[in-house]
């Protein structure tokens, strides 16, 4: 049976806010720590429901949140795996020297093991960004895989758009827009070349690259899944029957709503959470029962071991 995985990033409300150039003072308190106070045990129940075990990308400074730590405890004891999300969350982090790439990186995965106990064998960058730097620090670290390659067209225009709207309204973007060399990365299991690691070399670890539909380059994350039609959900499912690997993208925001995240500001900038958490969720399961019956649903680590690159 071929393989997927599911995988959630936890980035807080105020890494969306510095996306959509407005201040983090538009959070409240409460909505500022939403991320894992409510969606963390949403998406544990979620996936209790659907038997499959996750790995959740953390940020390591978040875990200074007693009430946030506690929650990622909780789904590491119920068998979930834990990732390395960096340490701060920065955008621009592939900008900075390999030094304090490399002190990110470790400060991140430092914070995850004196939580759970085990060594973080994965990582995903912020906004998806690699670098010859970046790989080398994880090389150099022990990382067994990356997940951060993505290959999607579509993804990346929108940003584009979204970015060049911002600044002539006069709101800067805290985002990087990648490389477009990203638009022909390989979009299944490859080991990286350390000098371009959107293309095939002999790193030390393994690159699982966030899904695309094979032909239109849509991607497979959780905005996709709340907020596509039905008839081009299937159209889109269909397209990924035959691919061995499926690498299922959510965040976090996937299962909030406007309700939950009570800032019309943001509400205004990120459209999906018009959708109520109900339906999401409901979405969300759907697409997740989908996954088990037609594929072998594990860790991403776990994939990392299995595949053969």
């Amino acid at each position: 049976m071929a393989l997927a995985s599911v995988s959630v990033d936890l980035d807080s409300l105020g890494h969306y806010c510095r996306i959509h150039g407005l201040p983090e003072s538009v959070l409240s308190a409460g909505a500022a720590q939403s991320i894992y106070r409510e969606a963390l045990p949403r998406f544990a129940e979620l996936f209790a429901e659907t038997g499959m075990r996750a790995t959740f990308f953390v940020v390591g400074r978040d875990l200074d949140d007693p009430a946030s730590a506690q929650a990622v405890r909780s789904v590491s004891a119920a068998g979930h795996e834990i990732g390395n999300h960096t340490f701060v969350h920065d955008y621009a982090l592939t900008r900075k020297s390999p030094g304090e790439i490399g002190d990110d990186v470790a400060r991140g995965g430092a914070a995850i093991l004196r939580l759970t106990g085990t060594r973080p064998a994965g990582f995903r960058a912020p906004g998806y960004t690699l670098t010859s730097s970046l790989v080398r620090a994880l090389c150099a670290q022990g990382y067994r895989y990356d997940s951060s390659v993505f290959p999607s067209a579509p993804y990346w225009a929108a940003k584009a758009a979204v970015m060049a709207g911002l600044a002539v309204m006069g709101r800067e973007s805290k985002a990087i827009l990648d490389r477009p060399r990203v638009l022909r990365a390989p979009r299944l299991p490859y080991r990286p070349d350390l000098e371009e690691p959107y293309r095939r070399g002999r790193a030390g670890l393994v690159e699982l690259p966030i899904t695309v539909h094979p032909l239109t380059r849509v991607p497979i994350i959780g905005t996709t899944l709340t907020m596509l039609p039905p008839r081009a959900l299937g159209a889109l499912w269909r397209g990924l029957t035959s691919l061995p690997f499926v690498n299922l993208e959510l965040h976090g925001i996937d299962l909030l709503d406007a309700t939950d995240v009570g800032c019309p500001e943001l509400a205004a900038s990120v459209r999906d959470l018009a959708i109520p958490f109900s339906t999401k969720r409901a979405r969300l399961k759907q697409a997740l029962r989908r996954l088990t019956d037609r594929f072998e649903v594990v860790a991403l680590a776990a994939v990392a071991e299995r595949v053969a690159v």
